[in-house]
């Protein structure tokens, strides 16, 4: 990454680009699918670029997927905050922007889960769990919203529908994956707000 004669170094902006070239390349290629010494010819930093800004490789792949997750979370928390304040208008925005996801040529699953599956190990599996909590957070306010009797396990529901359809879209047919888990995820929210309502 080469700095333009004149130019001052800025770290935290190097880092971010970095931070951004790596999450294209490590999720095409996966956290074992790439050595130091290519990622870094990939990305066009030097080995002692990577290493002072990061440590280790397993230093950029817990940054990177850091980073990945706030990013998703924020996209899918965006996409039902601009549905409006109908809780089954944003539960419908968020699985459309998931199906969005599934459409696109690049798309290689959950790249959180595909990482805690490739590093079984306490920071990546940290990371990930941390993952799925904001991911949890976000389906147990629509469900709290919409009145469910029990929030906190139609918002565990939801997020097995959630992950779900993303494996599916990626190892078996990405084709309306995202439609069939929001027809469900409706269907849930439906009886969750029925049975409060008749109690």
């Amino acid at each position: 990454m080469p700095v333009p004669k004149g130019s001052t170094i800025d770290p935290d902006r190097t880092r971010a680009t970095i931070l951004q070239a790596a999450t294209r390349v490590l999720y095409e290629r996966g956290l074992d699918g790439i050595g130091v010494a290519e990622l870094c010819t990939r990305i066009g930093i030097s080995k002692e670029t990577l290493y002072r800004h990061f440590d280790t490789k397993d230093g950029l792949v817990e940054a990177v997927l850091e980073a990945r997750s706030e990013r998703t979370t924020r996209w899918l928390a965006e996409a039902a905050a601009n549905a409006g304040d109908d809780p089954r208008d944003q539960l419908t925005a968020v699985f459309a922007a998931l199906q969005q996801w599934y459409d696109e040529p690049d798309f290689r699953g959950c790249a959180m889960v595909n990482a805690a599956t490739q590093h079984h190990v306490a920071a990546v599996r940290a990371l990930t769990k941390r993952h799925l909590e904001r991911y949890l957070d976000l389906l147990t306010g629509i469900a709290s919203r919409a009145g469910a009797a029990d929030p906190a396990l139609l918002g565990r529901q939801l997020l097995i529908l959630l992950e779900g359809a993303t494996v599916v879209a990626d190892h078996q047919d990405p084709v309306r994956a995202g439609e069939h888990a929001r027809d469900a995820a409706l269907a849930l929210l439906s009886v969750a707000t029925r049975t409060r309502a008749q109690g």
